[in-house]
């Protein structure tokens, strides 16, 4: 079944349009769960409570207010607030071409799959293959939903897929981070962890290996409720134990050694028994002598 598009739009950079269309590329499968009243049962509703005044307030009686000092808002209305929307031109307008590794993935928020719209798939297939031959990215910009935002372009497969991004000022300073004291190690150390790391490599990412447990528990729960069942409360897991780094790195090298040994080792073959003893074939009974005759 072909993907429904979300949206479309034209890309542009120079004097080339291309025009695409917006289809979604991921959709979560996150467990969620609604707030019940404890006593009977039924599914809460939210409300908007005033706390001045104190009563329940409706949708229709509320504006947007935006806070510019403590307790200080300064209120628009919604044609204000539409009137300062980007303008909805549709148009994906490619500014630059940077180097994909210079690209720091932490500025990526979300995800979405470019295709060609019609008379778009010459120029929409020289664009993905220039992007790959050049190991390059566009930057752009994008408006949706009425925000002007930050967008990356990049080949994919056989096509395009468009990234939103944060802007500089969105993403925080890693060097607020404390990552501790610098360290030397010792030689056996460094060689240990580059083991373990090899022990572990795999050729590729690959999620399909991985998949959610927790959702997977929280489903089996449900049909077991429904069913009537009890659910039992798995015992809780012991606490890891700190213990010397270079003593962790030899177990966590040995463990992993006997785990792919026993991945590797052939089946235990079936161990027969002593062989039986076959019967012996009882001896045919003696012809009688015929008796001479006298």
């Amino acid at each position: 079944m072909a993907a429904r598009s979300i949206g479309s739009g034209t890309l542009s950079f120079g004097l080339v349009s291309i025009p695409f269309k917006l289809f979604t590329a991921t959709s979560a499968k996150a467990v969620s769960f609604n707030m019940l009243h404890k006593a009977c049962g039924s599914r809460l509703k939210q409300q908007l409570l005033c706390p001045v005044e104190n009563v329940v307030v409706e949708r229709a009686d509320t504006i947007r207010g935006f806070e510019y000092a403590r307790d200080q808002y300064v209120k628009f209305t919604d044609e204000e607030l539409k009137a300062l929307e980007a303008a909805r031109t549709g148009v994906l307008e490619l500014h630059e071409f940077v180097p994909a590794d210079t690209v720091d993935f932490l500025y990526i928020e979300k995800t979405y799959f470019l295709g060609p719209d019609k008379g778009g798939d010459r120029a929409y297939s020289l664009l993905s293959q220039a992007l790959e031959r050049n190991d390059k990215l566009a930057v752009g910009r994008f408006s949706q939903r009425g925000k002007d935002n930050l967008v990356l372009v990049r080949p994919y497969k056989k096509g395009l897929i468009l990234h939103e991004c944060y802007y500089a000022d969105e993403v925080r300073s890693f060097d607020e981070v404390d990552t501790g004291g610098s360290f030397e190690f010792k030689p056996i150390e460094l060689d240990l962890a580059d083991k373990l790391i090899g022990q572990l490599e795999k050729e590729s990412f690959e999620p399909g290996r991985f998949r959610d447990e927790w959702a997977e528990r929280v489903k089996e729960a449900v049909e077991k409720k429904v069913a009537g069942e009890e659910i039992t409360t798995a015992p809780e897991a012991p606490k890891a134990q700190i213990i010397d780094l270079l003593e962790a790195l030899k177990r966590s090298v040995a463990a992993t050694e006997a785990t792919a040994a026993n991945a590797e080792a052939p089946p235990p073959s079936i161990k027969k028994g002593p062989k039986k003893a076959e019967p012996r074939a009882e001896p045919a009974p003696a012809k009688a002598r015929k008796k001479k005759s006298g």
